[in-house]
This record gives structure tokens, C-alpha cells and sequence, in this order.
């Protein structure tokens, strides 16, 4: 046990952190949603009943689905583009990686790359096409949250008829809350794009070694 969680401590981390702060969210926003619900004169609701309302999905989903963008797109655009310095960046003059190619295949290479056609095709490109899945996946529950917490806002404020998810996609409400979020994902990896031309951490391999000239390119 010991080994393995220092195989996988990276991720064991990430992974436990994001639990927290995920109940951590639901608490302060079950708190959040009771406090409105007595200003409407209205009986708070249970911990678990909260977890199944559009509150709380919009408000998960609607941050899934930016960094799922921000990270699938990231992922794509940097097979193809190139920020020199950026230790983000592949090296300009390395367009193609030769291990990319079946013909370097090993005894132990994953096995679409033996099997080749469309496996080798599709897991080529899995990583991207799994993030992207996973942001259309996390936009579609933003906007079925989004819509059940809209409803309800609107029957609170002025008992106004209830809308459909298409409609909700249709308002002005429903992309600011996207924007906002996507705009600031591009804009922290941007940051780290051009930071890392000139900044450096020990140690971390998203930056390039301490000693290295702020024109190389890649780790």
C-alpha cells in the first residue's frame, strides 16, 4: 500500500482534494440556498434533497465543463502550435515525434498501436477526444441544472411559467455563466504558457530546468 500510494501519489492528491472542496462546496451551498429559501418564506430543505437540485448541479457542472474545455482544447492546440521558450510548448522544430508513428512500436506499446486502422486512428487522438466528451458531457448537465435552477428562481421571484432546456440555452443568463468561466480558464493557461518562457520551479516538470536559456523551447 505504502508503494503504491507513492506510485500514484499525483493523482491520489489531486483526486482527494477535489472530494473535498466538492463537499465543501455542497455544504456552504446548501447553507447558501436555505438562507434564500426562508427570505421566501419557505421551509429549508435537507443536505440530500439539496444534492438534487439545479443549484447545486449548475453551480458543479458549470465549472466541469470550463476546465474540461480549457484542458481538451489545450491538449489539441498544442499538437499544432508552438509558444517558443514555453516549456507548454513542443520544440519548434519537432513538429512529429517518431514515437508517434506505429512503425516504432515496442513489445509493451498499448495495443491499438499493434492492431493498427481504426484503433490506432482514434487512440492517436483519445486523450483530446476524451476531454472533449467529458466538456460536452459537463455542458450538457450545466444547462439541464442551469434550467431547473432558472425555473425555480423564476416561480420564486414571479411565478413565471417554467422553460425548456432549449429555451434556457436561448438566454442571455445561461452563456454569461459559461463565458465567465471559460474565459478565465484560457486566460490561467495562458499565463502559465508565457510565465514559463521566463519563470521556473524546481523540481516540476511543467517547467523547464533552472539552468535552461529562456529561448528553449520544451522541457
Amino acid at each position: 500500500m505504502k508503494r503504491w500510494l507513492r506510485s500514484n501519489a499525483l493523482s491520489v492528491t489531486m483526486f482527494g482534494a477535489f472530494l473535498l472542496f466538492l463537499v465543501l462546496q455542497s455544504v456552504f451551498g446548501w447553507q447558501t440556498r436555505n438562507e434564500e429559501l426562508i427570505q421566501y418564506g419557505l421551509a429549508p430543505e435537507g443536505y440530500l434533497a439539496y444534492l438534487g437540485t439545479g443549484h447545486f448541479a449548475e453551480a458543479v457542472f458549470e465549472n466541469w465543463e470550463s476546465e474540461f474545455l480549457q484542458m481538451g482544447g489545450y491538449v489539441l492546440l498544442t499538437a499544432y502550435l508552438v509558444q517558443r521558450g514555453s516549456s507548454e510548448s513542443k520544440p519548434e522544430q519537432n513538429s512529429d515525434r517518431p514515437d508517434d508513428y506505429a512503425d516504432h512500436a515496442k513489445p509493451d506499446s498499448p495495443w491499438p498501436v499493434h492492431v493498427r486502422g481504426a484503433a490506432l486512428v482514434v487512440y492517436r487522438n483519445s486523450l483530446s477526444i476524451a476531454l472533449l466528451l467529458l466538456f460536452a458531457g459537463s455542458f450538457v448537465g450545466h444547462l439541464l441544472g442551469g434550467t431547473a435552477e432558472y425555473n425555480e428562481q423564476q416561480a420564486l421571484s414571479s411565478g413565471a411559467a417554467p422553460v425548456g432546456a432549449w429555451q434556457f440555452a436561448q438566454t442571455s443568463d445561461f452563456w454569461f455563466q459559461s463565458m465567465q468561466n471559460w474565459q478565465s480558464e484560457f486566460l490561467a493557461v495562458g499565463v502559465l504558457v508565457v510565465l514559463s518562457i521566463f519563470l521556473r520551479q524546481h523540481g516540476s516538470p511543467e517547467s523547464k530546468p533552472v539552468t535552461a536559456p529562456h529561448a528553449t523551447t520544451g522541457n
